[in-house]
């Protein structure tokens, strides 16, 4: 099985985008990721302090999550904070809320880190921010198979 069949369909369907694009509308599809970011519930924004700073990000981003159900069947949902000025770093976050929130807990957990590589962004963002993205996702499935008693 090829990398790219592992990758779950919102993903798949995400890389698909980004590769039929050159380098620079890459970029430019990106930066309209980071325009979709949804804002925090009520309930984070005033209480920022619940949120997980995601260090390996070089703009100040921070994330959580939430569970409703028990296991790997329950559903996943992810929150981000990311300043507008950082439209790279919330772009790699709107990317993980499309693909991700809302998928079971199990979907989540078995996306593959190296989603980051799939869509095809090496060539216009910087190893260190595809490392960012994966640091993003390698808290939100710790967080989430916490949540779900996994």
């Amino acid at each position: 099985m090829s990398e790219e069949t592992a990758l779950p369909p919102a993903f798949t369907e995400i890389a698909e985008d980004f590769h039929a694009l050159g380098g620079r509308d890459r970029l430019q599809l990106l930066l309209e990721f980071s325009q979709s970011l949804p804002e925090l519930p009520e309930r984070y924004a005033e209480h920022p302090e619940l949120l997980e700073p995601v260090p390996e990000c070089q703009s100040p981003i921070f994330l959580i999550t939430e569970v409703d159900g028990e296991g790997r069947g329950a559903t996943a949902r992810l929150f981000f904070s990311a300043p507008q000025e950082a439209p790279t770093t919330r772009g790699f976050a709107a990317i993980l809320a499309e693909a991700l929130d809302g998928r079971t807990v199990g979907e989540v957990l078995e996306t593959p880190e190296s989603v980051t590589g799939s869509l095809g962004l090496a060539e216009v963002v910087s190893p260190l921010r595809l490392n960012g993205m994966a640091g993003m996702l390698v808290r939100i499935k710790r967080q989430l198979a916490a949540k779900a008693g996994l």
